[in-house]
């Protein structure tokens, strides 16, 4: 009898457990939102903010759903993610012939940026009161040629921000952001605040250290020209000590110390500036944070 009472009480510990790690870290690839989930959130910003004020909640390598686990780095598909709550994509594309293909590394993605676009005016056109942000990173060996051929896809659609300009939210509702950096030159400038070798996790107290640091830097450089960015990513592939952290792995630990790392903020008036937070696996508490 008492064996049996035990067995129930580490089973109920267990689910109780994963559940709230589950509000932090998502790894299902099905999306349950709250009957009362308030998808459209931009709303509530005033129209004459700028977008260097605000936090988005952001996923990095937005499409990596394929390719094992050192690969992948999120479980939603696209429309999901946006109805989650997610404002920023980091997009990686090989260009090949005419189509620009989502890449991670050498894994297709199964989808080309067309395909992404497409499904984010579909949802801009549902909840006009969103914006999303798209950083385009270019994998391929010309990377001069992406930016023609970003601008023939969406040619003259006045639903695309490509200025340099820093605009305020009631500039873009509706709108898709791109955001430039390097060799891809076509909307707001973006800087990042990773440091050298960011995304190598050996340890993942040492992760969280330098995102408390990246997200200072954040704070300090909010209300300027360019949209300031921080990866909560890492993965500890290609390191002794952290051979054996993936990024879920990874998100598993860092998403909660997030959580908790933002929430300290919460009842300060006004809260602070973080930017673009970009992470692996969110969970829906995390993204609402």
């Amino acid at each position: 009898m008492k064996s049996g009472l035990l067995f129930q009480f580490i089973l109920v510990s267990v689910t109780v457990f994963c559940h709230g790690n589950d509000q932090f870290l998502n790894d299902d690839a099905n999306l349950i939102l709250p009957g009362s989930y308030n998808i459209p959130w931009m709303a509530g910003i005033e129209d004459f903010r700028t977008l260097s004020l605000l936090t988005f909640p952001g996923t990095h390598d937005s499409m990596a759903l394929y390719g094992g686990p050192e690969a992948e780095h999120q479980a939603w598909a696209l429309k999901d993610q946006l109805r989650a709550g997610i404002r920023f994509l980091d997009l990686k594309v090989f260009g090949l012939g005419n189509t620009l293909y989502i890449m991670r590394g050498v894994m297709y993605q199964h989808s080309t940026l067309k395909d992404v676009i497409d499904i984010v005016q579909a949802f801009l056109s549902e909840f006009k009161t969103e914006a999303v942000l798209i950083r385009v990173q270019p994998e391929s060996f010309e990377k001069q040629t992406v930016n023609e051929m970003v601008q023939s896809l969406i040619g003259n659609n006045q639903n695309v921000w490509v200025n340099t300009a820093m605009p305020n939210m009631g500039q873009v509702r509706g709108k898709i952001v791109f955001l430039q950096k390097s060799t891809f030159t076509l909307g707001i400038p973006l800087i990042d605040t990773d440091g050298k070798h960011y995304n190598e996790v050996s340890d993942v107290k040492n992760k969280d250290k330098m995102i408390s640091k990246q997200l200072s830097q954040a704070n300090e450089a909010c209300g300027g020209d360019n949209a300031i960015l921080t990866d909560s990513t890492g993965t500890g592939f290609g390191t002794f000590r952290g051979m054996f952290l993936t990024p879920k792995r990874v998100a598993e630990k860092v998403n909660p110390w997030l959580n908790q790392y933002l929430r300290q903020f919460y009842p300060n008036q006004p809260r602070p500036c973080f930017g673009i937070i970009a992470m692996d696996f969110p969970g829906i508490d995390l993204i609402q944070t």
